[in-house]
């Protein structure tokens, strides 16, 4: 095999892919940066300007010291590696974010270390760890163009001696970029020569920045540290190293192997051994970057906020000046997510070029860096309505509106501290590390340090000589000898211990030991390994607990790979209403946001596909651990107990990494001299040297680890070239994976290596694509769900929506709406973008108003629909987009932006007017075409009418999404009282009064004057009345109950009411409440006030034209007139059978039992069911009403009370004469009971007729489970024999047995009655 093959055949299992330099070029000179060139041309196409003229021109404003100047990387070696092909532009830009920076001998040169990652098309990432630092200019060339830039900027500014900063902009992106201008300026306090900012080249020195970098597959960022750092010393350093430099960067890419899994290595830098270790397959993935650091900078609190945020798929953005914070703060919170991966876009550093991506209308993680002093109030976002920002410098948050907490919060927090302050670090944010350094110090802080340089005796000859590659055979066997030996390492610990010096094997032996043998620096890498993993497996433990029992709700359901995948689009592939109703109670408002998100989905088609292919590991290492969980918890249900459980496991997960780094599993080939030219790679203090390409672009042949792992990566060739018959083509495989997975994330990381206007362009039809096909899942997930539930109301299937889930589908169908209104957004105005175009829209028509008002023309506020009539005497209600908005203007308990657009989604969405709303406010094409850029979802005009048309669909479905969410705030509602269609009958001279009750509270008694009367007229001109009443209140929910009454006045008190309708002004919803009864006293049966009980009346046909059709609604009861209402005025109509009695009471019950069946907070209006058309009360009374004598000739008309008054009266009777006395104690009991709860109803100052009464007496029953014992009483009273007839129900012993059976059912669930039922009843 040739050295290549080996080389790239052992690739995957090298610890580096290629070390790279960057730095400027020479041969070229000073150009200015490209990609800031192409920035500022998007910026002038942004603003309308000529892009081609604004890039043009160099910007002469600014010092040339601060310019930004094109970097190139000067060479990586080797040159490509077959599995992680080189991508040179990616790699300039990431290693040198703001290009090239130029500094003189005044300013600080600190070097800095920064990482970086590139994740690739199909997700799999590639690390990058950079070590830059300053080299001096020795171009004359270079020299003199910057001299001469700055005497053209001198010239250009010839009144600041300071260079002026851009212009302030109100746009975003101008604001954006001019934070980042000069985010590599010292602070101001440091001046320069001559004058702050100035250059001259006769007197000062120039020095420009150059870029070490290593490219591993792997987070080895300690190591990766430590070993560039050495690299660094060697170069700044006096004496040259024991070896040329490039033994070393030969040994990390071609003799270091990854470490296998469970095991440490060890291999040597320049100076010092450098060890590393890597998790076992049971063990949480590696996670190199120090968590401690992260918590350090932003506290625990904040920490948990932001991994919450991660977790809902938030947008988050990073924000510090230290790209090194950027990175460890974004690598931090994606490894707390274990077993779940981020699948969106993730770039941890945002070049300045790359701002546009900000704008991206999909969840991202990003990182931003800051420029010294900037205040965050200057920076100007996209859209803020779902972002969560990360003031990493300032150790502070901002969170968006609305979301759920994370479960157990508080518990969780206090777990962390806890194990924070056993290693000495502050729970709180912003307080420095006690012992986790930071990044912005110098890598290792060992480059100050220079061991062993005045008296490097022992090997100096070697050494000399070995740095030109001048060693001969017996000599190079001398240091290889001195560089491997334990025995001389051993030697040379003796000697420190008794003083005597040997410093020249110090390159072996390192830096002061620490205890243990350790070095300080290897004891900072266990302390900070050993707290990254405890930490890590509290969050893991959180999962473990609360997705214990995941597997049994994964829906498997196609027969093999190929199909599941061609389908997976129309595949539910997770039981979520089954999962969700069966956790505790606190969890739900998170888990049900969690379980709709890209990473949950993502983590559950891996599970499925564990079934054809191999586990994914991070899956793979989560399912053990729940079946570890399950053996030692034998109990299932403590797994879902919303109990706080501790982490177990923090001792031994420490300890595995502390046994690795103990005992040492391998040692990796050491440095070693070269087959190179003589004479080359001269050294010279301070310069990097040009290393030698051709003994760097391959690999050594005789590497015993890198044939092996050519063979093994054979035989899995083979194996592969086996099964492939047997699984899908993996191109295809891809591809269908990618278009499973991409629903809301087309582009899931910016390309870097392009970025042409051209590739821009298609970068954004590619989001508008993704919106639009998120909008069509997003809707069709709403309807299907929500027709489930109506469908079971139907009669129909199972329901598989709760009420928590609905609000999770509508609170992330507003961050789409808000994301879309974000997209391609030209000037920010405000944290939410779509309420932002609303006012516009407002302000313009509000004009148009005034203009038209002065001018004496009829108002037109957009094609206004006014709704007719839901019935007679309910005068209409405007419906407008502007009307809407003012409704939440005057919502004062919504302060923010955020808020009041959501508040107005909701409630378009409610009225059935969402579609028909955006369509109007989008049909202002001027006001859209000034608010939005070219390629903006907006103004793609088919997916726009596409996204509009998918919105119409919820017109199908009934939401209250908007009255169930804002229950405290005031709301207008119109009583109208229609009297039955008689003149005469309408009038009355009493005082009416109103009260209505809802799901959330009642109005209060409301009196209603009495010349509110009023007259309207219906299609053929027949008069009518209605009394017409508004008043406002707390919202009152979903209407169930009216008392009407009236003080029976004057002449004419008695009054004869067909119906009620109530309506909410906000919302538009029309409750009609029938009646159809007199109130009066000596009319009917005596009642002065009566409970009606309500249901949503339906919109008509005209009503209901433009907002698409709809579904029965829930509350909906047929339309015949009340039962009771037939049987006691005198038995008129219809009287049902005694088949048809049972049969109601039946249904009546069955429909009590599955309400208490459903979660508590989907239950609706219990009264409904008790006192309603189908109720409980209703069917009752017809069975009491069977052969009841009620009709007399030239009589009063008798009631169902009158009876149980009658049979009271005679229970208490016979009680005084003591009959009862000889009856079983429990029915004595009861006796006394029924009596006690009749009087109390008779005593009430309430006047609510007989009828009433007997209906008061039933739910009281209920409640109280009474029922059952009351019934044989009235049965074995002999007032029965008198008032019923023979074949009467009641009489039927069979069937009063029958009807206690099923009464009895009741007693399991706990009935509650609405206070406006029993108002004024003492017992």
């Amino acid at each position: 095999m040739s050295g290549t093959n080996a080389a790239s055949g052992a690739a995957p299992c090298r610890f580096a892919h290629y070390f790279v330099i960057c730095g400027i070029d020479t041969e070229t000179g000073l150009e200015p940066d490209e990609l800031a060139a192409l920035y500022q041309w998007l910026e002038a196409d942004r603003q309308g300007r000529d892009p081609d003229t604004a890039a043009a021109g160099e910007n002469f404003e600014q010092s040339p010291l601060k310019r930004t100047f094109k970097s190139k990387v000067l060479a990586h070696y080797p040159e490509n590696v077959e599995w992680n092909p080189f991508d040179q532009d990616a790699v300039n830009m990431l290693c040198m974010p703001k290009g090239l920076s130029f500094r003189t001998q005044a300013d600080s040169r600190e070097p800095q270390f920064h990482s970086f990652l590139i994740t690739r098309e199909d997700g799999s990432r590639t690390y990058g760890f950079v070590h830059t630092f300053y080299e001096e200019v020795t171009s004359p060339q270079i020299c003199s163009a910057m001299q001469t830039l700055y005497q053209m900027h001198q010239a250009e500014n010839p009144s600041s001696a300071t260079p002026s900063s851009s212009s302030s902009s109100s746009s975003s992106m101008d604001s954006l970029a001019s934070s980042l201008d000069e985010a590599d300026s010292p602070s101001s306090s440091s001046c320069r020569s001559a004058a702050c900012g100035g250059y001259d080249a006769s007197r000062d020195t120039l020095y420009v920045s150059k870029a070490l970098c290593l490219i591993t597959p792997m987070p080895f960022m300690h190591a990766c540290r430590r070993f560039l750092s050495q690299v660094h010393r060697a170069v700044a350093a006096a004496a040259p190293p024991p070896l040329p430099l490039e033994s070393y960067v030969h040994n990390i890419l071609y003799e270091v192997p990854l470490p296998p899994p469970g095991r440490s290595l060890k291999f040597h830098g320049v100076y010092e051994p450098i060890v590393c270790q890597r998790p076992g397959p049971g063990e949480l993935p590696l996670a190199d970057f120090p968590l401690g650091q992260t918590f350090t900078l932003l506290g625990v609190e904040n920490l948990v906020q932001l991994f919450n945020c991660t977790l809902l798929e938030m947008q988050i953005l990073l924000y510090s000046q230290d790209y090194q914070r950027l990175m460890t703060v974004a690598e931090g919170i994606t490894t707390l997510l274990f077993p779940f991966q981020w699948q969106h876009v993730y770039v941890p550093i945002l070049p300045a070029s790359l701002l546009h991506f900000l704008d991206a209308p999909v969840p991202y993680l990003m990182g931003l860096q800051s420029k010294e002093g900037t205040d965050r109030s200057k920076l100007e976002l996209p859209q803020e309505a779902n972002l969560c920002f990360v003031d990493i410098d300032n150790h502070c948050i901002e969170l968006p509106e609305d979301f759920p907490q994370f479960p157990n919060k508080p518990e969780l927090i206090q777990e962390l501290s806890e194990v924070l302050l056993r290693y000495g670090i502050s729970p709180v944010g912003g307080a420095p590390p006690t012992s986790v350094p930071t990044s912005t110090t110098t890598p290792g802080s060992v480059s100050t340090r220079h061991p062993g340089l005045k008296s490097q005796q022992a090997l100096r000859e070697l050494e000399d000589d070995g740095r030109n590659g001048n060693l001969g055979g017996e000599q190079l066997a001398v240091l290889d000898l001195l560089q491997g030996n334990a025995t001389l390492e051993r030697l040379q610990a003796l000697a420190k211990r008794t003083g005597v010096r040997v410093e020249a094997l110090r390159g072996v032996g390192g830096e002061g030991e620490a205890q243990g043998g350790r070095t300080a620096v290897e004891e900072e890498e266990l302390r900070n390994a050993k707290l990254n993993v405890q930490l890590r497996e509290v969050f893991a433990s959180r999962f473990t607990t609360m997705f214990a029992d995941y597997e049994a709700f994964v829906i498997q359901s196609a027969p093999d790979l190929e199909s599941w995948l061609t389908n997976r689009e129309q595949m539910h592939n997770f039981d979520k209403a089954s999962f969700l109703s069966d956790q505790p109670e606190p969890y739900l408002p998170f888990l049900s946001h969690f379980i709709e998100t890209q990473m949950f989905a993502t983590f559950i088609d891996n599970k499925i596909m564990s079934q054809w292919e191999e586990k994914e590991p991070l899956l793979r290492v989560f399912d053990g651990r729940i079946n570890k969980a399950r053996l030692y918890n034998v109990r299932a249900p403590s797994l879902r107990s919303s109990n706080y459980q501790r982490c177990t496991i923090l001792k031994e997960s420490a300890q595995a990494i502390e046994q690795r780094l103990l005992k040492i599993d391998h040692t990796a080939i050491h440095p070693h001299l070269l087959d190179m030219k003589i004479g080359q790679g001269k050294y010279e203090q301070g310069f990097f040297p040009k290393l030698q390409s051709d003994v760097l672009s391959v690999g050594p042949t005789n590497n015993k680890w890198s044939n092996r792992t050519a063979t093994a990566q054979r035989r899995k060739d083979r194996h592969r070239q086996q099964t492939e018959h047997l699984t899908l083509d993996n191109d295809l495989k891809e591809k269908y994976m990618q278009e499973a997975r991409s629903l809301g994330k087309n582009l899931r990381q910016p390309k870097l290596s392009d970025l042409s206007p051209a590739v821009i362009a298609q970068t954004n039809w590619k989001f508008v694509e993704g919106l639009l096909k998120e909008c069509r899942m997003k809707t069709k997930r709403m309807l299907v769900e929500k027709m489930g539930r109506e469908a079971v109301e139907l009669g129909h299937g199972e329901a598989n929506i709760t009420g928590l889930e609905e609000n999770t589908l509508i609170a992330s169908l507003c961050d789409l709406l808000e994301r879309i209104w974000s997209h391609g957004l030209q000037v920010k105005q405000g944290k939410s973008a779509l309420w932002s175009h609303l006012l516009h829209y407002q302000a313009r028509e509000e004009k148009l108003e005034q203009q038209q008002q002065q001018a004496e023309s009829p108002v037109s506020n957009g094609p206004e629909r006014r709704k007719s009539e839901s019935s007679i005497g309910m005068p209409s209600l405007r419906a407008s987009v502007i009307q809407d908005m003012r409704h939440i203007q005057s919502m004062g308990a919504i302060k923010t932006d955020v808020g009041r657009a959501r508040a107005w989604i909701r409630l378009s969405l409610e009225k059935k007017l969402l579609s028909q709303h955006l369509k109007q406010l989008l049909s202002r094409q001027a006001l859209t075409k000034k608010l939005y850029k070219r390629y903006a979802f907006l103004r793609c005009e088919e997916e726009k009418e596409q996204f509009l048309f998918h919105l119409l669909s919820l017109n199908t479905v009934d939401y209250f999404c908007f009255t169930s969410v804002f229950t405290t705030i005031m709301i207008p509602y119109r009583a109208v009282i229609i009297p039955i269609k008689k003149l005469s009958n309408a009038m009355t001279t009493s005082n009416p009064w109103v009260c209505v009750s809802g799901e959330l509270g009642d109005s209060g008694v409301r009196q209603i004057t009495k010349n509110v009367l009023e007259m309207t007229f219906d299609s053929a001109f027949r008069p009518h009345t209605h009394i017409d009443a508004m008043f406002k209140c707390q919202n009152l929910g979903k209407l169930t109950t009216v008392q009407l009454g009236h003080d029976n006045s004057g002449l004419l008190a008695k009054w004869l009411v067909d119906c009620v309708m109530v309506r909410n002004e906000i919302t538009g919803h029309t409750y009609k409440f029938p009646c159809g009864r007199w109130l009066g006293k000596g009319v009917d049966d005596g009642s002065l006030e009566r409970v009606l009980i309500g249901e949503l009346a339906l919109p008509n046909a005209d009503e209901d034209c433009g907002r698409g059709c709809r579904t029965p609604d829930m509350q909906h009861s047929p339309g015949q007139t009340r039962r009771s209402s037939i049987t006691s005025m005198g038995g008129r109509g219809y009287k049902p059978t005694s088949a048809q009695i049972q049969e109601a009471i039946g249904e009546a019950v069955n429909i009590i039992c599955k309400h208490f069946h459903k979660p508590e907070k989907e239950r609706g209006s219990l009264t409904i069911l008790l006192c309603g058309e189908v109720g409980l009360v209703g069917a009752l009374e017809q069975f009491f009403h069977n052969g009841f004598k009620s009709a007399r000739l030239f009589q009063k008309t008798v009631f169902v009370w009158d009876f149980v008054e009658k049979a009271v009266a005679y229970m208490e009777s016979a009680d005084q004469m003591g009959d009862m006395q000889e009856t079983a104690e429990p029915l004595g009991l009861t006796c006394v009971s029924l009596c006690h709860y009749v009087s109390a109803i008779n005593s009430s100052p309430r006047n609510i007729g007989k009828d009433g009464k007997f209906q008061l007496l039933v739910c009281l029953g209920a409640r109280d489970r009474l029922l059952i014992q009351w019934l044989p009483l009235l049965v074995e009273c002999p007032v029965i024999q008198r008032m019923y007839e023979e074949s009467a129900l009641l009489r039927d012993r069979t069937t009063v047995n029958a009807l206690i059976a099923v009464l009895q059912t009741l007693h399991d669930f706990p009935i509650t009655l609405e206070a406006s039922l029993v108002k004024g009843i003492d017992l």
